[in-house]
């Protein structure tokens, strides 16, 4: 394994974020080195396609983030299948798991999540997957493939994806959900009842408000989900979605402050001047609300990548964007912009029964602060300008849709409450 011995910038994780800041370092003209240190055996690559069209027997070919050449031609050291063991902040050095040590002028966490476990009796069954990783896809593209009956254990979007690629495939597929709905935490009430409406049509059973107690086997193999009431969901497959746990381990050793998560500012930084975090790893300040929360998506792993980029080649850094967010679920696109709160108003356009509508929320004060569009991308584009303008837009106009976008009033618009999207 060749390794650098001069400083420079080391960052730790070589997925989304971790990837982009390294080729954005580059760009930006960094001359030191840039050290890309991944656990996983292979060079960078998407992630999004792992419950959509990769699990569904996509090529290969469309995964890798970069070319084959991309790291050597960048002058970037790629080191794959390597583990970090622990971060000395005080010594300016990340440990291998092999001894080595890398020293660094510059580290950038970019350590991602990982999934949260079951913790029921049988969920180490043979049959009973999670979805993190290329792997872990690669594991369960081989069971769909032989598989009658998947039960998928969560009813968030990334559960929800697998489910949709799994009818495709023509699997029997059935969700079961502990909230009283589908996307609880993602999505407001009438996306969520939007969403359950198009599995259903697709086939897909739904159990919500339901809670698993067992994994039943046979052989060392899954064979059914026991519920809280009994019942039990014959399968041969199970995809565990039930949410994701922020890798801050080697922060939280290291002596970083962290809280579900890394801690940083608006651009990336840590307490530590030397250290900066970006990704799913990170809680971070999102723009018109309080406090900081962790986003997971590939817009806010690009965007932090861009603000420590920005920052450690002396650029100015790009101001924190709303969060973004799009799933694609059979035919439908389902894209967020923003973050809602429940005191939020609710202003529809377009009829959520046809299956393309869009949801606004404005503030007390009348700011839009989230759309939420089901297979209406124009609702979706406008949401998107309103909050990069910090508009606000007439309710009225906004719920008719004989109203076109372009001519929806939006009255005045302070400056201060912009927000870049």
């Amino acid at each position: 394994m060749k390794t650098p011995m001069s400083a420079g910038t080391v960052i730790v994780g070589a997925g989304q974020a971790g990837a982009t800041c390294a080729a954005l370092l580059r760009r930006y003209g960094y001359d030191r080195p840039v050290t890309l240190v991944g656990e996983e055996d292979s060079a960078p690559y998407h992630r999004p396609p792992l419950t959509k069209k990769w699990l569904a027997g996509g090529a290969d070919d469309d995964l890798p983030l970069r070319t084959e050449t991309f790291y050597g031609d960048q002058d970037i050291t790629l080191l794959t299948s390597v583990r970090v063991t622990a971060l000395v902040p005080a010594g300016r050095r990340v440990l291998l798991a092999d001894g080595t040590a890398l020293p660094y002028e510059h580290l950038v966490l970019a350590t991602g999540a990982g999934a949260r476990r079951l913790p029921v009796p049988g969920a180490d069954q043979q049959g009973v997957h999670h979805l993190r990783d290329r792997r872990d896809a690669a594991a369960l593209r081989q069971d769909l493939a032989r598989s009658r009956k998947l039960v998928v254990i969560g009813g968030g979007y990334l559960g929800l994806e697998a489910a949709a690629t799994a009818r495709t495939l023509g699997v029997d597929v059935e969700v079961v959900e502990g909230a009283e709905r589908l996307l609880s935490r993602a999505a407001s009430p009438l996306v969520g009842a939007a969403v359950a409406r198009l599995h259903r049509e697709n086939g897909v059973a739904l159990h919500t408000g339901a809670q698993v107690t067992r994994l039943h086997g046979t052989g060392g193999r899954v064979a059914g989900v026991e519920l809280g009431d009994g019942r039990v969901l014959a399968c041969d497959t199970v995809l565990v979605a039930i949410g994701a746990v922020p890798h801050d381990t080697l922060a939280r050793e290291a002596g970083l402050a962290c809280d579900g998560g890394v801690l940083v500012d608006a651009a990336g930084r840590t307490a530590d001047p030397a250290v900066h975090a970006i990704g799913d790893v990170t809680v971070r300040p999102v723009p018109g609300r309080p406090g900081r929360r962790r986003v997971e998506s590939v817009a806010n792993a690009n965007e932090q990548a861009d603000q420590v980029a920005s920052a450690l080649c002396g650029r100015p850094v790009p101001p924190q964007s709303a969060p973004s967010f799009w799933s694609d679920q059979y035919a439908a696109k389902i894209q967020i912009v923003g973050t809602r709160d429940a005191d939020d108003a609710e202003v529809v356009r377009g009829a959520p029964d046809t299956g393309s509508f869009a949801v606004f929320h404005l503030d007390g004060a009348g700011r839009l602060t989230s759309v939420e569009s089901v297979a209406s991308p124009r609702e979706a584009m406008a949401g998107k300008r309103w909050l990069n303008q910090g508009a606000r837009p007439d309710p009225s106009d906004l719920g008719d849709p004989g109203v076109p976008l372009a001519s929806v009033r939006t009255g005045p618009v302070p400056s201060q409450d912009a927000v870049t999207v």
